[in-house]
């Protein structure tokens, strides 16, 4: 058990990794305090104020579900470095292609393992399966695996999944 957590406490950042590794969003209060056995969302608050302040984990209060693991939470949680990232499906490198429908088929339950050690925090991120091999050049080939972490800005030099709105289409480009 991590240092100056109680055994409940241990639970919820447990849970906080899990939930957030599987569904790429921190759950709610109620949430966390159904997956650890908590009736009342101001103990599950008292905790989370608790693991704030020992800085396992960062909120956002302006934010519904604004929890965020820090790095310090990482060693708690697991004795295993490995994560589990979601597949959520393909990305196409080359020509855009229309965004599947809302009810289009995700690969289901797969994941990828990847060590905590090259990913940093894993909150929010998601793999996607490269088709076509317009990336060669930055070493992205057909049938790669890339992670994505969802977010509205891109930097220069940085690869994205980025939607064309107006198109309805998508694609994996390199800025």
């Amino acid at each position: 058990m991590g240092k100056h957590l109680s055994e409940r406490q241990q639970r919820i950042l447990e849970f906080l990794d899990k939930y957030i590794v599987e569904n790429s969003y921190p759950p709610s209060i109620r949430e966390i305090g159904a997956a650890v056995g908590i009736s009342s969302t101001s103990v599950v608050s008292y905790n989370l104020r608790r693991l704030e302040e020992r800085g396992y984990i960062s909120r956002d209060r302006e934010v519904s579900r604004g929890l965020k693991l820090t790095a310090a939470a990482h060693p708690q949680v697991l004795p295993s470095a490995v994560v589990r990232l979601p597949l959520l499906g393909r990305i196409v490198a080359g020509a855009p292609i229309p965004i599947p429908a809302s009810d289009f088929p995700l690969m289901g339950d797969e994941t990828i393992e990847l060590t905590r050690d090259i990913l940093g925090d894993p909150a929010g991120l998601y793999a996607l399966q490269v088709e076509g091999n317009s990336m060669i050049d930055a070493l992205v080939h057909d049938g790669d695996v890339v992670v994505m972490r969802h977010q509205q800005r891109v930097e220069n030099g940085e690869m994205a999944a980025v939607w064309l709105k107006e198109n309805g289409e998508m694609t994996l480009k390199r800025f």
